[in-house]
């Protein structure tokens, strides 16, 4: 487990980036936090370093964003907060997870069985406001 301090959204967008370096094999990623704590800024930082360059915006009434470049799809950015374990089936979520594709899911915390993997990276993001994230990143390769 490691913990990061971030003071605003450009520096919270960076560790999103940074964090695309230490995936390993990893093709999951769970976030947690409240409403406006910044984790859409953090998966706009990833996509970005993974050469994504249009828009990345919360999926929350799309509830699955997908992010390509060059046809190919390369993230794909989910809303949980009004889905639980029984609804992820309708979602796609499992088809989406066999496609290779790395995924992100914001509000994991309404499925935690599907995030309790060791091959998962979970991430918290504490915070709201004005105020410093407080963003602890564990499973990650960072070596």
């Amino acid at each position: 487990m490691i913990e990061f301090l971030t003071n605003s959204p450009d520096e919270t967008e960076e560790l999103g980036r940074r964090l695309s370096e230490h995936l390993g094999n990893s093709r999951l990623i769970g976030l947690t936090g409240e409403l406006g704590a910044g984790k859409t800024v953090l998966i706009r930082g990833m996509a970005r370093a993974l050469g994504y360059s249009g828009p990345v915006t919360s999926p929350t009434f799309a509830l699955v964003n997908e992010y390509r470049e060059g046809g190919k799809l390369i993230l794909c950015h989910f809303d949980l907060c009004r889905i639980d374990s029984d609804g992820l089936e309708d979602i796609g979520w499992y088809d989406y997870l066999a496609s290779g594709a790395l995924c992100a899911a914001e509000w994991a915390d309404n499925a935690p069985e599907e995030f309790d993997s060791e091959d998962c990276i979970r991430v918290t993001v504490e915070g709201s406001g004005d105020l410093p994230r407080k963003i602890t990143i564990e499973n990650a390769d960072w070596n």
